[in-house]
């Protein structure tokens, strides 16, 4: 009778089977599952992530990356674990990382960065990924082609390492197309050209400057940039240009500096002449006369700063009185003519009441001196020959400036008051008995024919 054979299905056969699987697996535990490894971890190393400066520091450790069958967790999910920038990035769509990923949902960490190719091996390949350029903060919508007028591709500017970028690259593609503006671009600026230059060239030959608060008007507008913007190396330094003209213009200021930095007070950016000075500007205004006299009159050799600003400084040769009113011309006159005098006498020792107030100047200062004349009466009205000289020169004993005919207010020799004859003399003038003068006098005037004076 026959028995049925099973081959390695008999008891002995599974029981091998499972010592052998038993065997296997302990084998890879203690390699650390480095038997099943495709090929050797990259040694490159940086920065210190999990534990490890590399991935080849992990010593073989599959589970350090990879994650079994059974497990929710993938292999991205090890890599956020320890990328923790990169896996902000991803959440965040404006960044490279997330634009990647929004751009190519399919794509998976390892779709761009391969591993065990070896210790020297890239780490970033993008296999035809529609890599976001932008979000590295330059565009290849300026750079569709080469200088050769071929498509770019990554090679052109990378070479072997697309996560580097040599900068001597844009000088050397440049200058193939013009030497000469790039020879003289690069002693302008430098060559940090990703400093300015983000491949849409917003500072091309279409840049306005119109948009921004300097205008380029007149003759700023053949200027060439560097002139105005010399030793910028990078965007910021375009910014913080002074808007000032003396920035630029020092160097040619005719005036020294004697007109201060403020050079838009006189010209505009249509050319240095004309020139339009507002006088008013200045501390010194000029008003009536002054208007019209030429700017050489009053400063001498184009001196401006620190040019005189009183009348005498530039008037002394036209000064009528000798100089005997000192220099304050603007005492009596102002600047609309001489002719016109607002002299206030009554802002002197000798203020002008009464009748004076009407007498000319002349009737006063006859032989044109102003200062230093007598202020008593005599000077001018002298003795009166009516007084006889009872009196003396102390006009103002009986007189004002109002009234000549003033009444006699001391005591009258040979007649007696009111209270003390009974004879009314008050209110009477003296020339209503001193007809003549004051030495003799007359009852007759008013007594004429009746000596009891009825």
């Amino acid at each position: 009778m026959k028995r049925n054979r099973l081959g390695c299905l008999t008891g002995t056969g599974l029981i091998a089977a499972l010592l052998t699987a038993l065997l296997i697996a302990g084998f890879a535990y203690a390699r650390g599952g480095s038997i099943y490894s495709p090929g050797p971890l990259s040694a490159q190393s940086g920065e210190m992530r999990g534990g490890v400066t590399s991935h080849a520091q992990t010593g073989g450790n599959c589970n350090a990356c990879h994650t079994a069958p059974w497990e929710q967790a993938t292999l991205a999910d090890r890599c956020a674990a320890c990328h923790t920038e990169i896996a902000a990035q991803m959440r965040n769509v404006a960044s490279m990382h997330g634009t990647l990923a929004h751009n190519n949902p399919q794509l998976g960490c390892r779709d761009c960065h391969p591993e065990h190719r070896g210790a020297d091996a890239k780490l970033t390949e993008l296999h035809g990924a529609d890599f976001p350029h932008e979000a590295v903060g330059f565009s290849l919508n300026g750079h569709p082609f080469t200088a050769a007028r071929e498509p770019f591709t990554c090679q052109d500017c990378h070479g072997d390492d697309i996560s580097k970028f040599d900068p001597v690259t844009c000088t050397g593609c440049h200058r193939q197309i013009d030497a000469a503006f790039m020879a003289a671009h690069a002693l302008a600026y430098g060559t940090a050209c990703l400093e300015c230059h983000d491949g849409v060239d917003r500072f091309g030959k279409n840049f306005d400057h119109n948009r921004f608060p300097f205008r380029i008007e007149g003759k700023h507008a053949g200027v060439s940039c560097d002139q105005c913007h010399s030793s910028a190396h990078r965007l910021s330094d375009f910014s913080v240009t002074s808007q000032e003209c003396d920035s630029c213009h020092k160097k040619d200021d005719p005036h020294d500096g004697r007109f201060g930095a403020r050079c838009a007070d006189c010209h505009n950016e249509n050319g240095w002449r004309p020139a339009k000075f507002d006088h008013n500007l200045a501390s010194f205004k000029l008003e009536g006369e002054h208007q019209e006299v030429p700017c050489d009159s009053c400063h001498i050799n184009k001196v401006y700063k620190g040019t005189p600003t009183d009348c005498y400084s530039c008037h002394q040769q036209q000064d009528a009185h000798g100089g005997q009113y000192g220099r304050d011309c603007a005492i009596c006159h102002d600047p609309s003519s001489w002719e016109h005098v607002n002299f206030d006498h009554n802002n002197t020792q000798f203020p002008l009441t009464g009748a004076h107030a009407g007498v000319e100047c002349q009737r006063c200062h006859s032989s044109g001196q102003f200062t230093g004349l007598s202020t008593s009466c005599s000077s001018c009205h002298g003795d009166p020959a009516f007084h006889a000289g009872m009196f003396g020169l102390e006009c103002a004993s009986c007189h004002t400036t109002s009234n000549w005919s003033a009444v006699y207010k001391g005591p009258h020799p040979g007649i007696a008051d009111e209270g003390g004859s009974g004879v009314n003399h008050g209110g009477g003038g003296c020339r209503s008995c001193h007809t003549q003068t004051l030495s003799t006098a007359t009852c007759t005037q008013c007594h004429s024919g009746n000596p009891g004076g009825d």
